[in-house]
């Protein structure tokens, strides 16, 4: 075959010509970060509100982050699941110690770290015996794209068009709790929730609905599962969703932020469902990687003080009023909700499903933003992000919002 050179100038057009398209990108190309900002070809500069989908908790490029990764990479890349590692292991203690959890699965992604979860719920049911395999999931969840976890995510949109799907998978209203009292039963294996649906409009659960689920499980002898794929790690002010509500999970999932932008997963769990999965019954080929454990253990151990959690609400308050200035203005959101660093700014009747619009004018201001469906602006930026750089974003988010009503 004959040698071609690696393109040197690529640009947004190059995606269409390349890359499946399964994702409708900006037109711009972002090259360098730093902090709660980025820098796109052009030079032109960002502030950075998105955080790579709550990905980026302590933002672009951290030094401590960055010196742990370059240690990491002197040492050893990748060794295998017949292995064990260093890395892995005391990241695992962490979990352990910060949480309810008495063992972790590591994986690579949010989907996966469900995919283990609704695995090992199925095993424990089919373990128990009888037909005790039925998982309830809720409407308007997202769970991830393999096809058992966007078949339990509630959103149809994103699994109807790979039908025959999983079976054995029922949607109830969420907050609604007398609708799962009256469905759960002998034959339900697991609950699987979502402490905030975040791609469903930055929905917070109630308190007395996570409480009643976990009643129901416990009565139904079924698994509760909280998705903190996108809640975990500082998110909302504690390090895990669940320690807001006083209600503690059979098995929790972790992602996004847990990796400050290094690929990860991990689902954390007792040792009564622990022990359901052997050698052999599950497991992934760079789960549980040195490089990337070992980047997750210094983010684990930035975010987990008192200090970054507290900063978090504090930040809270200041996008909230920040939102609520620009909303006495301009009158476009009906409603401001979310907790901590995961925010949703809700379009009000008058600007009906422009919530897209309103981001793409926000990028052109200079502003990253997020949607979390048509009506929802949604926010999710580093846990650290300067006041400052708030507020300049909101600054540039308002620019954005005069232009829309126009």
């Amino acid at each position: 075959m004959e040698h071609q050179q690696q393109p040197q100038n690529v640009s947004r057009q190059n995606f269409d010509d390349w890359m499946v398209p399964v994702y409708a990108p900006a037109a711009f190309i972002p090259v360098r970060g730093e902090g709660s900002w980025l820098w796109d070809q052009t030079g032109k500069d960002y502030v950075d509100f998105a955080g790579g989908i709550a990905v980026n908790a302590l933002g672009h490029a951290h030094p401590e982050i960055r010196k742990t990764l370059h240690e990491q990479t002197d040492k050893v890349w990748h060794l295998g699941n017949g292995y064990t590692n260093e890395p892995v292991l005391r990241l695992a203690k962490q979990l352990i110690d910060a949480t309810f959890a008495d063992k972790v699965f590591f994986c690579n992604s949010g989907a996966e770290a469900n995919e283990a979860a609704l695995k090992l719920a199925r095993l424990y049911g089919n373990k128990t015996g009888g037909e005790k395999n039925e998982i309830i999931a809720f409407k308007n969840a997202f769970h991830g794209r393999t096809l058992f976890t966007v078949t339990t995510g509630g959103q149809p949109k994103y699994s109807e068009d790979f039908a025959p799907l999983p079976q054995a998978i029922t949607h109830l209203p969420f907050n609604d709790l007398a609708a799962v009292a009256s469905h759960i039963s002998s034959r339900t294996c697991a609950v699987i929730v979502e402490p905030i649906q975040g791609e469903g409009g930055v929905v917070p659960a109630d308190a007395e609905f996570l409480q009643g689920l976990r009643e129901l499980c416990d009565r139904h002898q079924a698994v509760l599962i909280f998705d903190e794929v996108q809640t975990g790690v500082g998110r909302t002010g504690e390090l895990y969703a669940y320690q807001h509500y006083g209600v503690v999970p059979d098995i929790l999932t972790s992602a996004k932020a847990l990796g400050g932008g290094f690929p990860i997963g991990a689902m954390l769990t007792t040792d009564r469902y622990a022990v359901l999965f052997q050698p052999g019954t599950h497991g992934t080929t760079y789960g549980g990687n040195p490089l990337a454990t070992a980047v997750a253990g210094k983010v684990f151990e930035m975010i987990n003080t008192p200090e970054v959690l507290a900063g978090v609400t504090k930040r809270h308050e200041w996008f909230v009023a920040g939102l609520k200035r620009i909303n006495d203005r301009y009158q476009v959101f009906s409603e401001v909700r979310g907790q901590g660093l995961l925010i949703g700014a809700v379009m009000n009747a008058r600007y009906q499903d422009q919530a897209k619009q309103l981001n793409t004018l926000a990028a052109e201001e200079g502003l990253i933003a997020l949607i979390a469906g048509p009506n929802v602006l949604r926010f999710a930026p580093s846990l650290i992000i300067p006041g400052a750089d708030i507020e300049e974003g909101l600054n540039r988010l308002e620019r954005a919002v005069a232009r829309l009503c126009v």
